[in-house]
């Protein structure tokens, strides 16, 4: 929780860095009312996010905490007395007044009719009072019980100034009622805090603040601007929609005469549970399990009960709220176990916390053309336990923190005090919005499942996309990130089944950072990285990096030497890609065993070919000598040679000239060899 001490204003308008001329516009804005300060808050910023607010000091946090306590003690008793008063008469069952600690508050009871301003001005004369510039100034709370209405609209347009100062504040607070704040787009309704001392607004949240609740029921709101409202937390937060995790008490009925299941029964709502007590067909979706029958048995054996009572259902709030401001609330608009919301052309600023929350067991809410930037928190929180939301055209600018957060992560991982369940949470998306220049990332994804991030417009943020935290099927597509600090797109920390495809990454120090994680990185534009374009570090089993179109200036542009595991890097385009390794690295990196026993293998058949070479060249060239060097029998002693001779028949001319040969080559070789001696075979 934030706080501002001190002249406020001041240091809001000092954090929005606003010019001399929108600090004149103020200071008379401020004079003439709450709809010239939306005015001025409306002045373009700069293109830098919001100051973080300054953390809050032990004493004003346990101030401020004490405050809420008696707040939600005020509540309690309230619903304690609501829920028997009419059991005692029917002087309960027209609107009254209760005196607690913390002041009056006009209860309005259930009618079929609407409560009006102009009713307002009848049960409440002496603190629902009109001034003289014909606003309304409310000086006790307001609260709404189950089945009951309040309109607040005028033709004309209305202004409601709720009392707010050092001394309480009021607050408007439906439970399970109706509340509907309708204005015009020429005639917008105003509400906001005030202080009569000062005539201006309450701009100090650390001694409490006006605020409006919704608790069940239902909630519209078009053409209103709000600003000012709420203190220290959430429910209490300036415009909070919180159902309870637990039946309204004030919709119970009975009891009524017992009907046996085997009977005719005429109220149609105990049909689905005659269907569950027979056990004949399963619960579907359709059935109506929040609402069902309770029956009393009496004390003794148990026969046949006398009655029965209905039990209302879980208590969740649904809400309209379109076409409409909020500015410098404590939290924005704060959304909780509420179920069905809509919200639309919206816009949201100068929260002193987060701009628009969406709190556990929110579910299907749509979030179109909703603005919220310049928050001194998050732009938007999706926390765990929010589901099925979807968020489109929408824009995140210039917020001290993210701009979107999507926390899916459970709420408890085992047992715990609270019995929160294991399961993960998730079916969110964002679509065809915006994150820009925020003072930490354009959006951050903790955990969850079947997460969407598509076709968005991404700039100027530390970092781009993160995605975190043991998330599951995250899906990244064809979103445009341009000049993020370090990385375009973040998936780290035991993610899984990730998609990263059709991304425009512009003029970040790393394109696409995959750690521990497994994702599919294909078809992405990765321009002006300074670092890597892809970087895989740590486990990535199964990641794949292929068909993406790489340029950059950096060591290299698909870095996975840090990386283990199974993965594919297959073809990517790096024909722009220019590399800034210097020579000596390059030749280190050879260095790998692998490459040095290739190399190995290669000098080998080097050597091998040139001494095979050598010995054909010997044969070719050089003496006899060197002819017989080097072959394998030189050193052994030749045999003697047998000459043989022809046997031919005496007489004949050719057996005279043939035995005349040899005996003359005999005669010549012995004489040349000495004691050799060749004798003719005859």
């Amino acid at each position: 929780m934030t706080s501002r001490t001190g002249n406020s204003m001041r240091t809001r308008l000092t954090a929005t860095a606003l010019t001399a001329t929108a600090l004149t516009a103020l200071a008379l804005a401020a004079l003439a009312g709450p709809a010239a300060v939306g005015a001025a808050a409306d002045t373009p910023d700069s293109t830098v996010p919001v100051a973080a607010a300054p953390p809050l000091d032990a004493t004003t946090a346990a101030k401020e905490s004490a405050v809420l306590a008696a707040e939600d003690r005020r509540l309690s008793q309230l619903r304690s007395v609501v829920s028997v008063a009419p059991l005692h008469g029917d002087a309960w069952k027209s609107p009254y007044r209760l005196a607690t600690a913390s002041g009056y508050t006009l209860v309005l009871t259930s009618r079929k009719a609407a409560y009006t301003v102009a009713d307002l001005l009848k049960l409440a004369p002496e603190t629902f009072v009109r001034q003289a510039d014909g606003s309304y100034l409310l000086l006790e709370s307001i609260y709404v019980d189950n089945g009951a209405k309040l309109n607040l609209t005028a033709p004309g347009g209305l202004t409601l100034r709720m009392a707010s100062n050092v001394n309480g504040f009021v607050s408007i607070v439906a439970f399970g009622g109706s509340l509907s704040m309708v204005g015009s787009v020429q005639q917008p309704l105003r509400i906001t805090s005030w202080d009569a001392r000062t005539a201006k607004p309450d701009t100090d949240p650390t001694d409490g603040r006006a605020y409006i609740r919704a608790i069940g029921g239902t909630f519209t709101m078009e053409h209103v601007e709000a600003s000012d409202l709420g203190f220290w937390s959430g429910r209490t937060g300036g415009i909070s929609l919180t159902g309870t995790d637990r039946p309204n008490t004030g919709s119970t009925q009975g009891p009524t005469p017992y009907v046996s299941v085997h009977g005719k029964v005429a109220r149609k709502d105990s049909k689905a549970a005659q269907k569950l007590q027979k056990g004949k067909d399963a619960a579907k979706s359709t059935d109506n399990l929040g609402t069902s029958g309770v029956d009393s048995l009496p004390a003794g054996a148990i026969a046949t009960p006398g009655s029965q009572f209905d039990v209302g259902g879980l208590s969740y709030v649904s809400a309209t709220i379109s076409d409409s401001t909020i500015t410098g609330d404590a939290y924005g608009l704060f959304v909780s176990s509420a179920n069905g919301v809509q919200i639309s052309r919206t816009k949201i600023s100068g929260s002193l916390v987060d701009g628009l929350v969406l709190y556990r067991f929110a579910t299907q809410v749509v979030l179109e053309k909703v603005d919220s930037s310049r928050n001194q928190g998050d732009g938007f929180v999706l926390a765990r336990a929010a589901q099925e939301i979807r968020i489109s055209g929408s824009t995140a600018n210039q917020n001290s923190g993210n701009g979107f957060t999507l926390n899916g992560q459970p709420l408890a991982t085992g047992p715990s005090a609270s019995g929160g369940p294991v399961g993960s949470y998730g079916n969110n998306t964002i679509a065809n919005s915006t994150a820009n220049d925020n003072g930490h990332y354009g959006v951050e994804v903790l955990g969850g499942m079947n997460i969407n991030i598509d076709n968005n417009a991404i700039a100027g943020n530390t970092m781009g996309i993160v995605v975190r935290r043991d998330s599951q099927k995250v899906s990244l597509v064809g979103n445009i990130l341009t000049a993020q600090q370090r990385e375009g797109i973040s998936i780290r920390d035991g993610n899984t089944g990730a998609t990263v495809s059709g991304n425009i990454v512009t003029g970040a120090q790393t394109g696409i950072y995959l750690r521990d994680s497994t994702a599919e990185i294909t078809g992405n534009t990765v321009k002006g990285a300074a670092l890597h374009a892809v970087t895989l570090v740590g486990k990535d089993s199964g990641a794949k990096v292929s068909d993406n179109v790489l340029s950059g200036v950096g060591t290299s542009a698909v870095s996975s030497s840090r990386s283990e595991g199974s993965r594919l890097v297959g073809s990517n385009d790096t024909i722009g890609w220019h590399n800034t390794t210097p020579l000596l690295t390059r030749m280190l990196r050879l260095l790998h065993p692998t490459t040095l026993v290739w190399i190995g293998v290669f000098l080998l058949i080097v050597v091998a070919g040139v001494k095979g070479r050598r010995t054909r060249r010997m044969h070719t060239s050089g003496s006899s000598r060197d002819l017989l060097a080097g072959l394998p029998y030189q050193d052994k002693t030749p045999l003697p040679q047998v000459i043989l001779g022809e046997l031919a028949t005496p007489g004949s001319e050719s057996s005279g000239r043939h035995a005349a040969q040899p005996a003359a080559q005999g005669t010549a070789q012995a004489a040349a060899r000495g004691s050799d001696r060749l004798e003719p075979v005859g």
